[in-house]
């Protein structure tokens, strides 16, 4: 009986050896063919077809686009004097930075059509026809041609700064994911067909809040309802539920005072700070883009987070 015992235990455990040696054996493989996948995506030629806007260099040019490169998330990756930003490092192999695109040594658009401009910004591609990879143009695709070529004459008559190239250190893992399809680059996101927006007028309203809103939706999603930000580290929090209803974000703002406030302090009401929100630029949002996203967020049909 004790021999039988034994002998059917070893069987056992041998079949286990077994299944875990085919398991991490499963796993390598779908590692690396996830990571060939991920590198022959990232070469692939995205066709996009876009039309040019004039330079500009008039004085409103130029202080609109100070503004919206102040205000948009530019200097979050970019740096404040355009010359590209580390804005993801967890010290385990994710590294993402941003490149210079300022006139300085180093920079990335030196030599930049207008052409080049308006498909890297709203198209998430560069002028090789490849999709740049960390470039968020799904929030920039709804830019006004008169918002776009502020932005762009803003950037090239920036004071050069030195920098380099955008730094893409993803681990495997990742880049597996980005192989098989479940983490998507902006470009792939994109309807490249859609015109661009039509100007509304500042104000405090829904229209210009909609309008404002284009901004949130790389990480807040297409229906502003949140969910897991892709792309982004594991540890980092699910984006909240902008949407209004029970249990999401915007039941804590009482009004647009309360709302205003968290984006100048980066707080809640409750004085809990608001977690990979990029205050660098939110805060410099103008009171009335602030006050028009609430309007226009208190207008969205309740929505199931993620």
């Amino acid at each position: 009986m004790t021999t039988t015992t034994t002998s059917t235990g070893k069987r056992w455990l041998k079949r286990i050896v077994i299944a875990l040696v085919a398991l991490l054996a499963f796993a390598a493989a779908a590692l690396f063919i996830g990571d060939q996948l991920a590198r022959h995506k990232m070469q692939r030629k995205v066709e996009v077809t876009v039309k040019g806007l004039p330079f500009r260099d008039d004085a409103a040019s130029l202080e609109r686009g100070r503004y919206l490169f102040a205000s948009r998330g530019c200097v979050d990756c970019h740096g404040a004097k355009g010359g590209g930003a580390v804005f993801v490092d967890d010290g385990k192999g994710l590294r993402i930075a941003g490149p210079n695109i300022s006139p300085g040594p180093g920079s990335v658009v030196a030599g930049y059509t207008s052409e080049d401009w308006v498909r890297s910004i709203r198209h998430g591609v560069n002028p090789k026809g490849h999709a740049l990879m960390v470039m968020p143009s799904e929030d920039y695709n709804r830019l006004t041609d008169d918002d776009l070529a502020s932005l762009v004459a803003y950037i090239r008559r920036m004071e050069p700064a030195s920098g380099g190239a955008a730094v893409l250190d993803l681990p495997l893992p990742m880049r597996a994911l980005y192989g098989f399809g479940m983490i998507h680059d902006a470009a792939s996101k994109i309807d490249h067909t859609r015109p661009p927006e039509q100007p509304v007028p500042d104000g405090v309203n829904v229209t210009h809040g909609a309008y404002v809103a284009n901004m949130c939706l790389g990480c807040h999603g297409a229906k502003l309802n949140g969910g897991k930000i892709p792309g982004g580290p594991p540890d980092w929090p699910a984006a909240a539920n902008l949407t209004p209803g029970e249990g999401t974000a915007m039941t804590r703002y009482a009004d647009a005072d309360a709302f205003a406030r968290m984006f100048k302090t980066g707080k809640r009401p409750d004085g809990t700070p608001v977690k990979v929100m990029p205050f660098g630029s939110l805060g410099a949002m103008s009171d009335i883009d602030v006050r028009a996203l609430f309007l226009y967020l208190k207008t969205l049909p309740a929505s199931p987070h993620g």
